[in-house]
């Protein structure tokens, strides 16, 4: 079949397909499996075999989340471009992103902290019942804050997906994560990005979904 005449579909079909035949003899429960393949999928980087970390049941407590409606923030609003929307709003879930809000930016630029940081402040003006995802992949003191919310007790995340890029605090910010007594998806090391964020996303919300056209 000629490229231009291939659909969609057939592309991404045979994409997973070169993915799976190349991770090889590689080990996952089935759903961190489907994780790592659509980051693969969505950066071409076999490297997240070894850099992408699970805590336990992190995967069953996002899909249990999604399933009760829950709300995905972001730190970019890249991240929440990518994110398929119909498939999350299905479980009566949105996707939020107040890095660009008027009051977050006044606050950041008052107190001296970033927008992303401030951002994570406002995520916890949801109601206790709302099950929250939060998936940062841009800004390493968006994890940092959330952290310190999370261990003050003004939210509790069913999942965090953790995966900034970059240099300073990128690292730290990541494993100060893993200890913040919440399921989370890591990318250690300093890959990552907003690309990567949606695409875990994704991932879940296609395992969710599982059945569903979507």
């Amino acid at each position: 079949m000629a490229w231009h005449t291939m659909p969609p579909q057939e592309i991404e079909k045979h994409s997973f397909e070169i993915i799976s035949r190349e991770m090889g003899t590689v080990q996952l429960p089935a759903g961190q499996r489907a994780v790592l393949q659509r980051v693969i999928h969505t950066t071409a980087d076999f490297d997240y075999v070894q850099n992408l970390y699970f805590s336990e049941n992190a995967v069953q407590a996002g899909l249990e989340a999604l399933r009760c409606g829950a709300n995905i923030v972001t730190d970019t609003k890249m991240a929440a471009a990518g994110i398929n929307k119909r498939a999350l709003a299905r479980f009566g879930g949105t996707v939020h992103c107040f890095i660009a809000d008027a009051d977050v930016a006044a606050a950041a630029q008052k107190r001296g902290f970033t927008r992303a940081a401030v951002s994570m402040e406002k995520a916890c003006a949801f109601s206790p019942d709302t099950p929250l995802l939060f998936a940062i992949g841009n800004a390493p003191t968006a994890l940092l804050r959330l952290e310190e919310l999370i261990r003050v007790g003004r939210v509790k995340p069913r999942l965090i997906i953790g995966v900034p890029v970059g240099f300073v605090n990128v690292v730290e910010s990541k494993e100060i994560i893993k200890g913040a007594g919440c399921p989370c998806i890591i990318a250690t090391g300093r890959k990552g990005g907003s690309t990567v964020a949606a695409a875990i996303c994704n991932a879940l919300l296609y395992e969710a979904n599982q059945g569903r056209k979507i």
